[in-house]
């Protein structure tokens, strides 16, 4: 039985995704990794967030679907870009990582870990949440059906209980 990133990638490419925009994040490794094997998907490392919901905006003017994986910490970079989407009616899938949860360690990560649903949904996205790894895939399923068919921006926050707190070692 495959774990939900590699679920998680067979859905994408089954919803029409050939762009998948990322900055670097533990928590998405294993979903990159696939994205930059699979042929028919281009994978993009990104310097900040906010250049996702660009790049993302460029695909779809350019007939392609695309999803942006960054981490809750990363939201904050995006807020003005999201005004973006949200004027064009531009399809925005995001799937985010959160940290500042269940288990955190780095107190730095708190207060965007909060804040993350608040903000997106200041911003016009509507935001799903997902915090058992059965769930993730179902809900990014329901995310990516409303975000593409009703070009919608559509915020998938992927729980750390789900993809487990990092721990810091001395």
């Amino acid at each position: 039985m495959p774990g939900w990133p590699e679920a998680l990638h067979a859905l994408l490419v089954e919803a029409g995704v050939k762009q998948v925009a990322y900055v670097p994040d533990a928590g998405h490794k294993r979903l990159i990794e696939l994205a930059h094997a699979d042929p028919g998907l281009k994978a993009t490392v990104l310097t900040t967030e906010e250049e996702g919901v660009a790049l993302l905006a460029g695909a779809y003017l350019g007939g392609e679907r695309g999803v942006l994986l960054l981490q809750s910490s990363g939201v904050g970079n995006c807020i003005n870009m999201l005004s973006l989407a949200a004027e064009c009616r531009v399809p925005l899938l995001m799937l985010v990582t959160m940290r500042g949860e269940w288990g955190e360690f780095n107190p730095w990560q708190v207060a965007m870990g909060q804040a993350t649903p608040a903000v997106l949904e200041a911003m016009g996205t509507i935001v799903l949440r997902a915090d058992e790894p059965e769930r993730i895939v179902e809900t990014v399923r329901a995310g990516s059906v409303l975000a593409f068919d009703s070009a919608r921006m559509v915020a998938v926050l992927i729980g750390q209980r789900a993809i487990g707190a990092k721990v810091f070692r001395r």
